[in-house]
């Protein structure tokens, strides 16, 4: 996977000075050249982070990690569950 060039941070502030650059004349390319990134990675940026303020980006990231770790416990307690019921279905007396 590659490494990202850029913070979200940094995406947020690189959106705000495409978005004052294209407000005050420029095209969606020139802007995007000026800010060191090309077109699709601008409407990439914009579609994910669109209309974000930083705090909103940090509360993404919180939700992100926290749902990541609830996902982990899920498979976790399924596991649990059908290793019990595996169990279970041997220990009953076959008549």
């Amino acid at each position: 996977m590659a490494r990202k060039r850029f913070s979200d941070e940094d995406v947020i502030r690189l959106l705000r000075q495409i978005e004052v650059e294209t407000a005050s004349g420029a095209s969606v390319a020139e802007a995007c050249r000026s800010a060191g990134v090309s077109d699709a990675t601008y409407y990439g940026w914009r579609k994910k982070f669109g209309g974000m303020g930083p705090s909103k980006v940090r509360r993404m990231k919180e939700l992100e990690k926290e749902n990541q770790r609830l996902r982990k416990a899920v498979s976790a307690l399924t596991l649990d569950k059908l290793i019990l019921k595996e169990s279970l279905d041997y220990l009953k007396p076959k008549a």
